[in-house]
């Protein structure tokens, strides 16, 4: 079992930039697809952006493409979120998490291993 946990997250104003982290511990991380998922008060947990292992295949949901950035480093077992041009919108709650049978889906559903999560304000 893997074990995740996120950090980076704060209050910016909007159009300003973050980074989030996620590390992995607990087995081998390389082969794993991660996902970053994010979950606003009163919404369901939804999909932002996934990696493979080698970080060939990215995907994002629309509404970040542009903006944000999903990359790893598998030698320090981290995923990364970079996030700019910041929107109130993307005030959330955003985790991180591994996809159970190693595809590429944007899913919930077919994630587990979710960290705690870290916050994300942004401000207008």
């Amino acid at each position: 079992q893997v074990q995740l946990v996120e950090s980076g997250g704060g209050l910016v104003q909007a159009g300003g930039s973050l980074r989030l982290s996620c590390a992995a511990s607990g087995r081998t991380f390389s082969t794993d697809v991660m996902g970053w998922f994010r979950q606003a008060p009163g919404k369901e947990r939804g999909f932002v952006a996934v990696i493979t292992w080698s970080g060939n295949s990215i995907y994002y949901t629309d509404s970040v493409k542009g903006r944000f950035t999903i990359s790893r480093d598998n030698a320090k077992n981290t995923v990364y979120l970079q996030m700019n041009s910041l929107k109130p919108e993307d005030t959330a709650v955003y985790y991180c998490a591994v996809s159970r049978l190693g595809i590429v889906t944007v899913d919930p559903g077919a994630f587990g291993s979710w960290g705690q999560g870290t916050q994300v304000t942004v401000s207008s």
